[in-house]
């Protein structure tokens, strides 16, 4: 029987970037807009504040950009300071490369295994879907959604009990599937 699991983000992440004021390099984002105009032309930033010392850092949505060019609603977002807005931007892969900045996910994200009676079966078919591109490290996914120890996972997967498509080492934020042999 196929079990679906989802990997849900539970906060915004963290920004990694370099605080000119102190040297941290941990922001949290505020969820506030700053737009400013210049006759025909427009900016818009993401206001995210240091982790250590509070110092406010702005992270470029778009720079002297024809107000034409971006769409009402848009606007609209900025201006009213759109929570699900910051979170579309720091997951967008152009806001990030322009600003060089990087997501921290740590203790951001939960697994939502659904009921709990899927550990009594001899082969478990699971489907891993990601809410947000979140990445996460397969092996600790499946060593929280069993209840079993990481080294354990390790095991299974090199003993060829644990079976995906994918590979299982390193980092995926994108849907999965998995089997797992008891």
């Amino acid at each position: 029987m196929l079990k679906n699991w989802v990997v849900i983000p539970t906060c915004l992440p963290l920004v990694r970037r370099r605080c000119h004021t102190c040297a941290s390099d941990r922001f949290r984002a505020s969820g506030k807009f700053r737009v400013n105009a210049h006759h025909k032309l427009i900016d818009a930033w993401l206001l995210v504040l240091c982790t250590a010392c509070g110092d406010t850092a702005k992270i470029t949505v778009f720079e002297r950009t024809h107000v034409r060019a971006v769409r009402p609603e848009l606007l609209d977002r900025l201006h009213d300071n759109d929570l699900g807005l910051t979170a579309e931007l720091l997951q967008d892969p152009v806001v990030r490369r322009r600003n060089r900045i990087a997501l921290d996910w740590d203790r951001s994200w939960r697994l939502d295994t659904g009921e709990p009676d899927h550990l009594d079966h001899e082969v478990l078919d699971v489907s891993v879907r990601f809410a947000a591109r979140i990445p996460v490290r397969p092996v600790r996914l499946i060593a929280e959604g069993c209840g079993l120890p990481r080294a354990e996972v390790e095991r299974l997967l090199t003993e060829g009990r644990l079976v995906s498509a994918v590979r299982l080492s390193g980092k995926l934020s994108a849907d999965f599937t998995f089997t797992l042999k008891r």
